[in-house]
């Protein structure tokens, strides 16, 4: 019997005049009231012990909406629900309907209106909040429903036939709001009240499996309430299907992959945890497939990256490291003694994230002691060694493929490169010094066991990998500049093996790529750091380490910018003469007379600023030797251009680069700060600690100048070639740097002891007046100086236009002359009256002879030349035959014509 009928009954019908639209509002909100009606009918207190009349009408309102619930409703559903939670208690008959009703909210929501989603939306999140609570029912049948109702949010349920006006939220609309709610929060504590009922439990991981591998938000909420610990603590209970420790895993995973790994991490290195971490990484270790193993070693390769894990504490970490020697070394670990290997696809990666875990435990001091207790290192170097032949290995015994020794193989090289540091002496002890070499060697033979290398390129039967992290390991080792150790590097002949190495891998045909780069560059660090202060090792580094840096030098800076990595070869080459070729006068000579500062000067002015600093550092040093001067002096590039002019033009775009202020060529501009850049000037009002260098002290360090300086008063300031006015304008300023810079540091001490309020005595502050007065005066004859350089060029120029004006005229003359000559002989040949006055004027003019017999002969000049001279037995004039070269002028209209004449 419907309630509101009942309330009817109870009153008389009175007619009431109403208008249309408040009878449509009444009708619209009639499933409201009823709503009303029915939480009144449960709450009152006179109503309240009518269990039959409520079952009945909760039966009646849930049949009525079978199909979903409205958006509307929802606020008052919530509160049946909550009322009906609580009657359970006392009232088992509440349990179906309680039941029913949360199989309904597993249909999608419903609404009238489109933007029911919206107005709603807070009546949502509570309600699924609400829901969540209700898990505190004890009834299992209860929790059982809730945990498959929120399970069905996450699959596309088909909604039933709709009434007219009626539609489906959203598919997505209930999980987003479910991720506002405080449903999954709810959800993960109630697990600490189902121990008891296993299956629910089983479920409810299912939920919150879920409920974290699709939402980032899930996994923040779970995390707030601690859900990793609480998974984590509660994944070694009593579970008959076995599925509770791989769903934990799954939860413990996903809340790595989308929520804060760091949280988590934090959250499991607690003991317990690592305690119950312990437990399941055991009992996972007892089944033949290591998947649940494998995925519990990458949680707790996590924790052990968190400096403040407990797996050492918890002895963890001392099964894991026992774990990660085995097959490779022999024990009595009750651990391994009954351990069986597969050699599966899963124990290949359980071996893996062992030997992983090395690494991170590494971090811990306190680890290292447990390494060695548990021989590790041998472990490791048994790894790294040669594959063995087929016939070499014991028939009938089981081992991993080829394809993964080769990985495990690498994997321990590079483990070597972390450890080996850590433990010198336990790896000097354990001949890792002649396994590397061993394994280096065998590298570059032909004959390696196997294949073409997947991790490396090189063509085949490359080892271009294995080679890698081998080189990677002795740079590793040699950069802990232990002398036993680099001694004992050399004695066995390490440097003559990777110049060989080196050269033979720039002779391969096979194109470049950031492998060989990188091994290249890390063969010449291992160089530089065993020849750095070590006399003899550079003797030994000898004409071939020569022959290599030259064929490194010669390769310039065309592909500095390739991106496979040729800049720090360029570096590495550059540091390589400074550490092994500079200070041993034989290589110096050697590396001299093969032009290596001519390649070291076209790598200076063809490579980027960021590579100058170190060019000149070994050029300066290399002119301590007075062998290397000549050559400094006589270079010249492609233009022309000169040691000296190359680092006047480098110091010129250095002051630019720290924008000092100069003038228009060059000059000093400022005479108070002839070498002050823009940064020391913003520093001039602040005052430093003891303990900081001062600016002026700091810029000698940080800029190209000072090596500029030290290079030019090794090769000298005068008679340089090459220089035009603009390079002796700055060359003027190079040359008083070193007294530039004192005054600088004196003016910097006055300016600190006015900022601190320190007043010097009078001679002192006489003494100070005085230094920078001369330093000022310097700049100023300096000024002075570039003033007359510009001057006197000046001058020259304005000569030189003079004279190029002359030459001028004098050719515009002479082709004048040359047109009015061209012009008589044209008018002479065209017009025949002018040609018969010319030869009437040239008959005039002609002398006539002294008596009639004599012949007519015209007058030639002649410019005459001796082109050779010959002694005859006359004596005097006479006896000297001459022979002559004369060149005729002859008149307008002839011909030149030059001839020999013999004198006597």
């Amino acid at each position: 019997m419907d309630s509101g009928k009942v309330a009817h009954r109870r009153k008389p019908d009175i007619p009431v005049i109403r208008s249309r639209a408040s009878d449509e509002n009444q009708q619209v909100s009639a499933k409201r009231l009823e709503l009303g009606m029915v939480i009144r009918l449960l709450e009152d207190p006179l109503t309240a012990d009518l269990k039959e009349r409520h079952l009945f009408v909760l039966k009646k309102l849930l049949k009525r909406n079978q199909i979903g619930f409205l958006l509307k409703e929802l606020k008052g559903i919530a509160k049946i629900l909550n009322i009906c939670a609580e009657k359970v208690k006392d009232h088992p008959e509440y349990v179906p309907v309680l039941c029913e009703a949360l199989n309904i909210c597993s249909l999608p929501f419903l609404k009238e209106k489109a933007s029911d989603e919206l107005t709603y939306a807070q009546d949502v999140i509570e309600f699924l909040s609400h829901m969540g609570c209700l898990m505190r029912v004890s009834d299992a049948e209860v929790r059982q429903q809730i945990v498959e109702s929120v399970k069905s949010f996450y699959s596309c349920v088909a909604p039933k036939q709709l009434l007219d006006g009626l539609q489906p939220a959203s598919p997505g609309y209930r999980l987003q709001l479910l991720e506002r709610s405080d449903l999954p929060q709810t959800l993960l504590l109630s697990m600490a009240a189902l121990e008891n009922q296993p299956a629910i439990r089983l479920q409810l991981l299912q939920t919150l499996q879920i409920l974290s591998s699709s939402s980032d938000l899930n996994c923040v909420l779970i995390l707030n309430a601690r859900g990793a610990e609480m998974i984590c603590l509660h994944m070694n209970e009593p579970d008959p299907s076995c599925q509770v420790l791989f769903r934990s895993s799954e939860i413990l995973w996903n809340l790595l992959e989308r929520g804060n790994k760091e949280e988590v991490t934090a959250q499991l290195s607690s003991m317990e945890c690592v305690l119950s971490l312990k437990e399941a990484f055991l009992t996972g270790l007892g089944h033949s497939d290591h998947q649940l193993t494998n995925e519990l070693l990458v949680i707790v390769a996590l924790i052990a990256e968190n400096p403040n894990s407990l797996l050492i504490e918890s002895s963890f970490a001392k099964d894991l490291v026992v774990l990660a020697t085995f097959p490779e070394l022999k024990t009595v670990n009750a651990l391994v003694r009954n351990l069986k290997l597969n050699f599966s696809t899963e124990d290949f990666k359980m071996k893996k994230l062992l030997l992983n875990l090395l690494v991170s435990l590494s971090r811990d001091f306190a680890a290292l002691q447990l390494f060695e207790e548990e021989r590790v290192m041998p472990a490791l170097l048994t790894l790294m060694k040669p594959p063995t032949s087929p016939s070499e290995r014991r028939s009938g015994s089981r081992h991993w493929s080829s394809a993964q020794q080769e990985e495990l193989q690498l994997q321990a090289l590079t483990i070597l490169a972390t450890i080996a540091p850590l433990m010198v002496e336990e790896y000097v002890s354990c001949q890792g010094i002649a396994c590397l070499l061993l394994l280096l060697d065998w590298c570059v033979r032909k004959d390696a066991l196997f294949g073409p290398s997947s991790h490396g390129t090189g063509g085949g039967g490359s080892k271009t990998a294995q080679m890698f992290h081998c080189v990677r390991v002795l740079r590793s080792v040699t950069s802990l500049c232990v002398d036993s150790v680099n001694q004992d590097l050399c004695d066995q002949g390490i440097i003559n093996q990777l110049l060989g190495i080196l050269m033979q891998m720039e002779a391969s045909p096979d194109e470049e790529d950031v492998i060989t780069l990188e091994i290249k560059l890390d063969i010449q660090l291992i160089l530089s750091l065993l020849c750095e202060s070590d006399m003899h090792r550079k003797e030994l580094f000898g004409s071939e380490g020569v022959e290599m840096v030259l064929h490194f030098l010669r390769k310039g800076s065309d592909r500095f910018y390739s991106g496979l990595g040729h800049n720090k070869l360029i570096l590495s080459t550059v540091d390589c003469v400074w550490s092994c070729i500079v200070g041993c006068y034989t290589t110096e000579d050697y590396f001299l007379a093969k032009e290596g500062v001519s390649l070291l000067l076209e790598l200076l002015s063809s490579s980027p600023r960021c590579v100058h600093c170190n060019i000149l550092a070994t050029l300066l040093e290399l002119c301590d030797n007075p062998n290397a001067l000549p050559h400094v002096l006589s270079w010249r590039d492609d233009r022309g251009r000169t040691a000296p002019g190359l680092l006047l033009q480098l110091w010129r775009e250095e002051e630019e680069e720290l924008q000092v202020s100069r003038n228009q060529h060059g000059g000093i501009a400022d005479p108070q700060r002839p070498l002050l850049s823009l940064q020391q000037q913003d520093d001039t009002k602040l005052s430093f600690p003891v303990d900081v260098p001062s600016p002026a002290v700091l810029e000698l360090s940080e800029n190209l100048r000072s090596k500029i300086y030290s290079i030019l008063c090794r090769i000298g300031f005068h008679d340089l070639p090459g220089l035009s006015a603009k390079h002796y304008v700055t060359l003027s300023i190079v040359r008083r740097y070193l007294d530039f810079k004192v005054g600088e540091v004196w003016e910097e001490i006055n300016r600190e002891l006015s900022l601190d309020g320190v007043r010097p005595i009078s001679p002192d502050e006489e003494a100070l007046s005085t230094i920078c007065k001369i330093t000022e005066d310097t700049a100023r004859r300096v000024a002075a100086e570039q003033n007359s350089i510009l001057e006197q060029r000046e001058k020259e120029e304005l000569g030189e236009e003079k004279l190029m004006y002359t030459e001028m005229k004098s050719h515009w003359k002479q082709r004048e002359l040359m047109a009015k000559s061209w012009d008589s002989y044209v008018s002479k040949t065209s017009n025949y009256e002018i040609l018969k006055e010319v030869k009437a004027q040239r008959e005039s003019s002609r002398p006539k002879p002294k008596h009639e017999g004599a012949a007519v002969h015209p007058t030639e000049h002649f410019i005459g030349q001796v082109m050779a001279a010959e002694s005859t037995d006359a004596q005097g004039s006479a006896g000297v035959k001459l022979m002559l070269t004369r060149a005729p002028i002859k008149t307008a209209g002839r011909g030149f014509s030059c001839s020999s004449v013999s004198v006597c």
